[in-house]
């Protein structure tokens, strides 16, 4: 329920699932759940290969063009603290994101692989918007930029092409995909909110808890707030004054977005009825129902699930194909894969352009 630093902790959050996602298609090329292989290999590449999967290899090149363009565009959004925060397992975002980059090649690759298995190519007005985005992005880069990303137009021309081909594969596996949501299943509530924090943010966007003692005043305050709306005083006029630490007084949403507790609750109470006092890992809570059905939002949080279902039948079908795949990584070059940040190195527009000349799912091929 807080928004302390909201947008450097969605930040966190995105290269958090990003690494989660890289952890699972590098175990799932290493043919985990089936024969186990081995996919270090350090002999027989081609200059600049990096990795390859059956008869697909990405270079180095590739790897920069993702490198410098989503770097660049991390710290122009949030800093370049962000590449210093810590994850959970201690190490820190700048260590693990090259590995999301990885996995993220990697995933086109095997969508390519999957697209020619089954006949998908792009038609030729397709090519030729393909064609154009690269010229476009060429022409917009510097000569210092083309150097350190070792790029030229073919090149672009030929990442750009193997997105086009993944988004269609995506398609083909789930435009079929369209399930009966209810109303119910989708419903959306909207709440007004009193917080008591029992925890606090710190540097790295961690929850760090108060004290027992520091827990206890908290406590104490939620049940002065709690009498006072017994006794009368309206629960607008408290949540808009200092005794409110939650940076919003108000949140719409459906199942599964809230911490349980709270969700719990919130979504047993009747329009105008109001909580009982909610312990979550924020602090203490006390809710007002406010809608217990928004239906501009529940109709939205409808298309949300459509889209969830859609990306469950392509990871289905995407862990199907990709635990049968052979695959050798480059593992000298791929560690020692760096480059020189400077004032010169300012492209960050390379996936943003390419999603102006395609539309491009949510969850599809580029996320």
């Amino acid at each position: 329920m807080q928004r302390i630093d909201r947008e450097y902790r969605l930040m966190k959050k995105t290269i958090t699932y990003l690494i989660i996602l890289a952890v699972f298609i590098l175990t799932a090329l290493s043919g985990c759940g089936k024969k186990k292989t081995e996919i270090v290999l350090t002999t027989e590449f081609e200059e600049g290969e990096i990795f390859r999967i059956e008869t697909s290899s990405c270079y180095d090149y590739e790897a920069l063009v993702y490198m410098v363009n989503s770097e660049n565009g991390y710290s122009e959004l949030f800093g370049d603290r962000i590449w210093q925060a810590e994850l959970e397992d201690g190490s820190t975002v700048q260590e693990r994101y090259k590995d999301t980059i990885l996995a993220r090649l990697a995933q086109i690759k095997v969508m390519n692989l999957m697209a020619q298995e089954r006949k998908i190519s792009l038609d030729e007005e397709t090519d030729n918007k393909v064609r154009t985005a690269a010229r476009v992005y060429m022409d917009g880069l510097s000569e210092a930029e083309k150097e350190i990303m070792k790029i030229d137009e073919e090149k672009v021309y030929g990442m750009y092409r193997e997105y086009a081909i993944a988004d269609l594969l995506y398609h083909s596996i789930t435009d079929e995909v369209n399930p009966e949501i209810s109303d119910d299943a989708a419903r959306t509530i909207t709440v007004g909110s009193i917080l008591v924090k029992t925890s606090a943010m710190d540097s790295n966007g961690k929850l760090v808890p108060y004290s027992d003692d520091e827990k206890l005043k908290a406590y104490e305050r939620a049940l002065e707030i709690k009498k006072k709306i017994d006794e009368g005083t309206e629960f607008d006029v408290l949540a808009d004054s200092y005794y409110n630490e939650d940076e919003e007084s108000e949140y719409s949403f459906g199942r599964g977005v809230m911490p349980y507790a709270l969700e719990s609750a919130a979504f047993n109470l009747a329009n105008g009825e109001i909580s009982d006092i909610i312990e979550t890992e924020y602090g203490y809570h006390i809710i007002k129902c406010r809608s217990s059905f928004n239906k501009e939002e529940t109709e939205k949080n409808k298309l949300n699930i459509v889209k969830e279902k859609k990306q469950e039948a392509f990871n289905a079908a995407y862990k199907e194909y990709v635990t049968e795949l052979k695959s050798n990584l480059n593992e000298p070059l791929w560690l020692s894969l760096s480059y020189t940040k400077t004032d010169e190195i300012k492209t960050t527009n390379f996936f943003d352009l390419y999603d102006s000349y395609f539309t491009v799912v949510e969850g599809g091929a580029i996320t």
